[in-house]
Formats: C-alpha cells, sequence, structure tokens
C-alpha cells in the first residue's frame, strides 16, 4: 500500500460539522485501495477514556468517493446523537488489509493486540456556534459584476470635465478614461437586469477616489461624486430589493490612497502623526521625489504601489474604524454583502471582529473575500462565507485553452476545486469565468462555441454563479484595464445582440429551475481513452441533470429521449464539434 498517499485529520475540509447532528469525515488516498470503511461511535459508549478499552464502533463502508489527479477522496457522513465521535479507518488494498489511526497505520495484528494503546480520531463535541453556516440565499443568486464607470451614464450633469463620449464595445480602454457610468445608470437597468434573471449585484468600489478604479480609497463616508451619492445608492438598493436582487458592494481596507488625509498626515508628521500606528511604516521620512519608497522598504504598499499605502489591520484602533464603516454601509445603505478586496493581506484578527460584528447586526449578511488561492484558512466559518473561485476559473480556462488536456483532467481539476473547502462552504463560493482583473473570456478563447461551453460548465457547478456586465453580449477586452470596455447599450437597443442575450437568459432560468445545476452530486462519465468529450451529471435530490459538452473536431451521435434545456450546435441527434447540450436525466 502506498502509506504517503493516505491523509487525514480531524479538521478543516477532512472533517467537519454539516448541521447540529451530522460530521462529514472524508479520507484522502492513492488509487491503489480498493475499499475503504469507517469504524466510528461514541467515545464513551463502553466506558471513559483510560480505563480498559473495549470500544469497537460500527463498521461501515465509505462508498461515495471522488477521483483527483493522484488519488481518491473518500466521504462519508456520520451522525451523532450525542454530539461526539470516535473513529478509525480500515483500507483495502488487493489482498492487504491497514487500519489507519492518528498515530499511523496499524496490521490486524497489532490492531488486535492488547500492547497498543491505538490513538483514534476524535471529533470530540459538536457545538452549534462552531458549526459552518454561509447563507443559504447565495446558493440561489445569479450575480452580475459592474464596474460602474464603464456600465452606463444615467445621469450626464454630474459627469467630470474630462468625461468622454460613450465608446463602442470595439474600442480599446485604459485606465485614464472617464466615460460617466455612475450609480444612476445603474439604477436605470435594474429592470434589464430583473428581465436578464440576474439576482445580485455586485459593484466594484463607488468610494471617494481619484481613480478610475476606486481602489485607492480618499475617503470610506462618501460615495464618489463622479457616481451620485448617499442618496441615490439607497435608492438603488431599495429599488433592486423590490426586484428580488441582492447588493454587494467592494470595500478596500488592505490599503488607501496616497492622498487619503489620514496617509498625508503621516507624510508630513511621521511619528507624530496620529495615524502613524495606522499604516506600515519602517523608514520616515520618505522620498517624494519619486515613488520608491515601497520597493526600497520604507513602508509597505499593495504591490510595491507607492499610492496605495498598507494599512496596519493588526492595529485595534484600524480593525474598530474598519468595522464601524462596514456597519455604517448596513444602516445606511441596506447592503446584503461585502466583497474584500486584497482579502489574504488584511489581518484574521480583523476578519474574525469584522464576522462577529457584520452577522450581529445582519445574520444573513454574505462576507466575501478576493483570495486567488487556497483559502480553507479564511472558511472555517469565524470569517468569510466564501471567496472569489479563481482556481475553478483558471482551471476551467486551462481546460479549455490547452487542447492536450482530457476529459478525465477536467475532472481531477473540478473535483478539486470543490473538495478544498467543507460542503456547505462549496455551495455559496463565488464562480465566475472572467471578472474586472481579468481578460474577457471571449478574448482568451477566440470562440464563440467554446465560449458558451464554458458559460455551461459555470451554470452547472455548485457554488454561487457571477457574469461580469456585458457577458450577456460576449463583450470583448483584453487584459486589465481593457476588461473594463464600455456596455454596448445602443446595440442592445437595436436588437444587435438579442440572440446571445437569450442563450444567456436560458442559462441563467435553467439555474433557477433546477437545484441540481447549483448544488448536489457533481458525477463524471470519464473515458478511458484521451477522449475531450466532457459528460457530466449533477444531482439534488429527485433532480438531475445532464451536461455534455463536445470539444472534438467531430461529430458525436447519441440518442437522446430526454428533454432539452440548452444546446448549442446540436441537431438530430448529433452535437457538433463545439457543441453544448444540457439535458433533464
Amino acid at each position: 500500500m502506498l502509506f504517503s498517499a493516505v491523509e487525514h485529520r480531524t479538521t478543516d475540509n477532512y472533517c467537519y460539522a454539516l448541521d447540529e447532528n451530522n460530521i462529514s469525515i472524508n479520507i484522502r488516498t492513492g488509487y491503489d485501495i480498493d475499499r475503504c470503511f469507517i469504524i466510528y461511535g461514541d467515545p464513551f459508549s463502553d466506558g471513559i477514556m483510560g480505563g480498559a478499552d473495549t470500544w469497537v464502533g460500527t463498521r461501515r463502508e465509505m462508498s461515495e468517493k471522488i477521483r483527483l489527479r493522484h488519488g481518491l477522496l473518500w466521504n462519508f457522513t456520520a451522525v451523532l446523537e450525542f454530539k461526539r465521535c470516535k473513529y478509525y479507518f480500515e483500507l483495502h488494498c488487493g489482498n492487504e488489509v491497514f487500519y489507519y489511526f492518528e498515530d499511523g497505520f496499524y496490521t490486524k495484528q497489532q490492531l488486535e493486540s492488547s500492547l497498543h494503546i491505538k490513538q483514534y480520531f476524535f471529533f470530540p463535541w459538536l457545538n452549534p456556534s462552531d458549526i459552518n453556516k454561509p447563507p443559504e440565499w447565495v446558493n440561489d443568486t445569479v450575480w452580475y459584476q459592474i464596474f460602474p464607470d464603464r456600465f452606463c451614464n444615467g445621469k450626464p450633469e454630474i459627469n467630470p470635465p474630462n468625461t468622454l463620449p460613450w465608446a463602442s464595445p470595439s474600442s480599446p480602454v485604459n485606465n485614464t478614461q472617464i466615460y460617466g457610468g455612475d450609480l444612476y445608470g445603474i439604477l436605470q437597468k435594474l429592470d434589464y437586469l430583473k428581465d436578464l434573471g440576474i439576482n445580485g449585484i455586485y459593484l466594484t468600489p463607488i468610494n471617494l477616489s481619484s481613480s478610475v478604479h476606486k481602489y485607492d480609497t480618499l475617503d470610506y463616508e462618501k460615495i464618489d461624486p463622479a457616481f451620485g451619492d448617499k442618496a441615490v445608492l439607497r435608492e438603488l438598493v431599495l429599488q433592486a430589493h423590490k426586484r428580488n436582487i441582492r447588493v454587494m458592494l467592494d470595500g478596500v481596507f488592505n490599503h488607501t490612497a496616497w492622498f487619503n488625509p489620514m496617509w498625508l498626515d503621516v507624510v508630513r508628521k511621521g511619528p507624530d502623526s496620529k495615524y502613524y500606528s495606522w499604516y506600515m511604516v519602517n523608514n520616515w521620512p520618505f522620498n517624494l521625489q519619486k515613488f520608491d519608497n515601497a520597493a526600497n522598504g520604507r513602508f509597505y504598499s499593495f504591490s510595491f504601489f507607492d499610492g496605495m499605502p498598507k494599512l496596519n489591520t493588526n492595529n485595534p484602533e484600524v480593525i474598530e474604524y474598519i468595522i464601524n464603516i462596514l456597519v455604517s454601509w448596513i444602516r445606511e445603505y441596506g447592503i446584503d454583502g461585502i466583497r474584500l478586496d486584497v482579502a489574504n493581506e488584511i489581518s484574521h484578527t480583523l476578519c474574525r471582529d469584522m464576522n462577529a460584528r457584520l452577522k450581529e447586526i445582519k445574520p444573513d449578511f454574505y462576507i466575501m473575500g478576493e483570495i486567488w488561492h487556497d483559502s480553507i484558512d479564511w472558511l472555517r466559518g469565524d470569517q468569510f462565507d466564501s471567496v472569489m473561485n479563481y482556481p475553478f476559473e483558471q482551471s476551467v480556462a486551462d481546460y479549455f485553452c490547452d487542447e492536450t488536456q482530457t476529459a478525465r483532467d477536467f475532472e481531477f481539476q473540478i473535483n478539486r476545486c470543490f473538495s478544498m473547502y467543507m460542503l456547505q462552504t462549496r455551495d455559496v463560493l463565488f464562480n465566475m469565468l472572467d471578472s474586472h482583473d481579468t481578460i474577457r473570456l471571449i478574448s482568451r478563447t477566440h470562440d464563440i462555441n467554446k465560449y458558451y461551453q464554458q458559460m455551461a460548465v459555470l451554470f452547472t457547478m455548485p457554488g454561487s454563479a457571477c457574469i461580469y456586465y456585458g457577458s450577456e453580449v460576449v463583450l470583448e477586452g483584453d487584459y486589465d484595464p481593457d476588461c473594463r470596455r464600455c456596455m454596448p447599450w445602443k446595440e442592445i437597443s437595436q436588437g444587435f445582440y438579442d440572440g446571445r442575450i437569450e442563450k444567456m437568459k436560458t442559462l441563467i432560468r435553467l439555474r433557477h429551475e433546477h437545484k441540481a445545476a447549483r448544488s448536489g452530486k457533481i458525477v463524471f462519465e470519464s473515458p478511458s481513452d484521451d477522449s475531450r468529450i466532457l459528460r457530466y451529471k449533477r444531482c439534488c435530490g429527485d433532480d438531475s441533470l445532464t451536461v455534455i459538452i463536445n470539444d472534438t473536431d467531430i461529430d458525436v451521435k447519441f440518442q437522446n429521449s430526454k428533454t432539452v434545456l440548452f444546446s448549442n450546435l446540436y441537431e438530430n441527434e448529433t452535437l457538433s464539434p463545439g457543441g453544448v447540450l444540457i439535458i433533464e436525466s
């Protein structure tokens, strides 16, 4: 047996509470393991620990498993009558059987020997307050991310003096150009979004800033006048709620702008500034002749940009200040969630305090972090509910851009993405295929059929799906900042994109109407060859869907008597190259 491939611990995504009566137990093994059993029970069913050990437990086979690139992940849900659990594993490898405990592997002879004091795995107590409970509404949400300046100009009279005429969708953009999109424009397009099927809006930053992107905040208490004011934001949230649309804002609390009054006070006064300890300063005074202070270690900033000095989110005063800002946003505007920028660099202390305060005010408030990597340290239930699922976005992109990968590679990657966290976290992950930080999906694939194949994947995966504004019309855009082009409202009104918009509506409607598209099991039909024909089933109770994607250069023929929910390049029982088919199953 490949002992080094076996992994389990009694924390995080390996062992955790699902609810007040059930825990999920997971163990990773190599492909050499044929069968896996768990022996479990109450630790005190045969006496207290430290006495004569007569505990035997109940033996059950772990029949649920998924395939990863280098091994298997086995799962078992244990019902805990008395809120606690003691367990070990029985692993079958051909004719060999080994028993896996916290201190390692035992043979059958060692298991039965009285000479060995066995170190069992323990789930000591299922405390209700320890259960990870993200807001349930998120799984039912289809988000629409909006970069305000480029979405819709609803009130030209508030445009800054250097505002440019609205650009065509084919016109590249940069970070110096202002086009006049504002909150009034978003308010005017709520019915459009509702008709599209959107029930969640995520706005990139709208606070006072001197930049177009607004990720360098000058004042957390003011709305940028180029976008509107507090009154229009309140009205936007109110009108969105009347249409059953939630609203999430973007919080930039890792750093501020250079011209933020707090930082300018530090620049002028140094250690005498009230805000000196609010930032991460190493060597004052600064070199004001050229922006090389962060690179030379005089202070810490975001990505060595002098213009984005880093807040000290370990400082209790800063923590209280940030939390009070967020509390005011909830109470004053009625927002439903917050996306935290550069969330992996702010302190865990801030994250925990923030979670406790915000959930006390609004228990179903959604806290989501921008983290591009494994985020389990933030997703134990006491900090964030979710993160932007960039591992998913990158895995999907890798498969459809790299034609050397097979359907089996896709299965391995998707299973990895959705087994990194607890089940309840998986169902509220923020899944997307592009964003304001990435190249647009169509500009990466250069293929409209591959575009809809990936969209079909997005809308049939666990979690919460998000499309970037303009995705419904297949808006183009290169890497940041060109991914932030102007929304083509003129062309939309002329009916130029009707077909594309209808395809997006169909996918969104499918996701809303089928729980299997949002949650439940993913069952892959993995071919034994190097096929690039993806076929997987999504199951949730009695609801199930089958997704078939032909990413080859040949026609695929099969008989289908099921209801077709979405199709592209499918006709007469033939799925052509570039085709996707979603059917009831």
